[in-house]
This record gives structure tokens, C-alpha cells and sequence, in this order.
């Protein structure tokens, strides 16, 4: 281990998460994207916990997109990230979870634009749609773009509302 890595070890035990969290899941068709995805966010610097699948033994998304979205708020994490074969299921199961605004991208605009105007903290994938390099450039676009704010706020606060008096 680099002197490198081991320094970013023991700041990130000193610090804590510091807002850097995130939780990830997947189901068997995500799994080893999921994987893949998880090393890239370490190498970006993001803690990563890891809510499941483990294995591409044959499970069903929403019982696994459950659990992310709860372990999002349980872990304080500052985004989620789920990956099954459409990421539209586990988008439609992560959005019955109060608070948490899903948004399934398969391109760096809808990732830009899910933050940007939405203000999006999860992000739901589709091992069956996309690959591994254009899945890289979306999370890195959803990870590091912010929410604008200004118009956008009161959208996202008309959302927000919604979300209460539904629940």
C-alpha cells in the first residue's frame, strides 16, 4: 500500500464519511456492475457500503432496492446508487421510499440534469442498457454536478411536498 493510500486511510478514519457516503446496490443482473462500480468510486475517493446483492444468484430488485434506500438514510449517506437490468424497476421501488428522489439515467445529460434541476440523491442503472465505461461517465456526472437551486427549488420543494402528503 502506497504511503498515498494510507494517508487517505487514516484521514477518512479521523474524518468520518465528511459527506462523502454512498450506498449501493444492485440485484443479480447488476451485480457485477455493481462491483466494477465500486472499486472506480473508491479510486474517486467515495466510501462505499455496500447494501447487496452478493453474488448473481437470482434475486428479486425490489426487495434489494428496499434495503439501499432505507441504508441511504440509516448510513447518512450523501447519494445512493442501485444497478439492475433496466434501473427502471429499482427506480419505481426507490421512489416509494420518502425522501428520496431516484432517477434512472442511461446518459451523462439525464445524470446532469437529474442533479441539476432535481436535485436527485439517488441514481438507478441498467447493467442491460449500458456499459461499464458510458456507467463511469454518468456517475461521475451525477456525483459531481450540483443542484442549481433558483427556479429549480421551488419544483423541487412542489416534490417535496407531495412526497409528504402522500405519505
Amino acid at each position: 500500500m502506497s504511503i498515498e493510500k494510507i494517508v487517505k486511510e487514516i484521514l477518512k478514519e479521523i474524518e468520518g464519511n465528511s459527506g462523502n457516503l454512498i450506498v449501493i446496490g444492485s440485484d443479480h443482473g447488476g451485480f457485477e456492475y455493481k462491483e466494477f462500480l465500486k472499486s472506480y468510486l473508491e479510486e474517486l475517493g467515495y466510501s462505499v457500503f455496500d447494501c447487496g446483492c452478493f453474488s448473481k444468484e437470482s434475486v428479486d430488485y425490489p426487495d434489494f432496492a428496499y434495503k439501499t434506500g432505507i441504508e441511504f438514510f440509516d448510513k447518512g449517506a450523501k447519494f445512493g446508487i442501485f444497478i439492475d437490468g433496466a434501473g427502471i424497476g429499482s427506480a419505481i421501488v426507490l421512489n416509494k421510499i420518502k425522501g428520496i428522489r431516484a432517477a434512472h439515467c442511461s446518459n451523462t445529460f439525464e445524470a446532469y440534469n437529474a442533479r441539476a434541476h432535481n436535485n436527485a440523491n439517488f441514481l438507478t442503472l441498467g447493467s442491460r442498457v449500458i456499459g461499464t465505461e458510458l456507467m463511469k461517465l454518468i456517475v461521475e456526472k451525477f456525483l459531481t454536478t450540483e443542484f442549481e437551486g433558483g427556479r429549480h427549488l421551488k419544483r423541487v420543494n412542489k416534490i417535496i411536498e407531495i412526497d409528504n402528503a402522500n405519505r
